[in-house]
């Protein structure tokens, strides 16, 4: 009988090893990334967790400058993906990613939009000063690339200054591309993969020559309690199925 109960601790044991071994590879990461990027990191979350059904991945969105300051607050985040250089590279200086861990993903670009029905022609940047167009979505570029994008344009053409009581500005791209498909904007400045999601309410006016490539960064945190699972979503972002995804929502692939 002895025999018995130590044979069958042993397997109670070995079983609980087995549990102990196989939740010790289970993750929770934390991602934050640019509203921009909302639909296309939807679908890759899925996919990556059908690869490794073992994580579980959490989407945070919002403007790029929005969320690093979630977490110089203090928000737990694995992995950053942002809409520009700029608020990546603030991301590096205040230590909350390091050089080594950052890479450049995907390319985008900056377009001026229009409603569908009912807008307003432009052919160009200066065509904004026309009376017909009283109110100009834009994302706050205090914080966010697109507006900051498109600051630097208006600026090039010598057009900020004229234009600037014009512009109402909003917390992310997405709500300039709302602002402008419900009409309550005649022009707004997204990237081309938000315009592409409401080809049925926008139209693209003119894509808008950038000095620098609209390119998008992404980076494990140093403060990530999960670094392996961090580091193997970047990958899988990076791979074929993960660009894959990407280049079906209009995204270009990095230079």
């Amino acid at each position: 009988m002895s025999h018995m109960y130590t044979r069958l601790n042993a397997i109670i044991t070995t079983i609980g090893l087995c549990v102990i071994s196989n939740s010790s590879f289970a993750a929770s990461i934390s991602v934050s990334a640019a509203t921009s990027l909302y639909n296309a990191f939807q679908d890759i979350a899925k996919a990556y967790m059908r690869q490794y059904p073992e994580d579980q991945v959490k989407l945070n969105f919002g403007a790029s400058g929005a969320l690093l300051q979630q977490m110089q607050n203090g928000a737990p985040v694995d992995v950053f993906a942002s809409a520009d250089q700029q608020t990546m590279d603030q991301a590096q200086a205040r230590n909350l990613v390091q050089a080594k861990d950052r890479i450049n993903f995907v390319n985008n670009t900056l377009v001026l939009i229009t409603p569908k029905k009912g807008g307003v022609t432009v052919r160009s940047l200066k065509d904004l000063q026309q009376n017909g167009i009283k109110h100009i979505a834009l994302g706050n570029p205090a914080y966010t690339p697109a507006g900051r994008y498109a600051q630097a344009a208006m600026e090039q053409a010598h057009l900020w200054n004229k234009v600037q009581p014009k512009i109402v500005n909003v917390n992310n791209v997405r709500q300039a591309l709302d602002y402008v498909a419900n009409q309550s904007a005649e022009a707004g400045f997204v990237f081309g993969t938000d315009a592409a999601i409401m080809p049925d309410k926008v139209s693209v006016a003119i894509t808008i020559p950038t000095r620098k490539p609209v390119s998008y960064p992404i980076a494990k945190t140093v403060a990530s309690k999960e670094p392996a699972a961090a580091y193997r979503f970047i990958r899988f972002i990076r791979s074929a199925k993960g660009q894959q995804i990407l280049k079906n929502y209009g995204f270009q692939s990095a230079s």
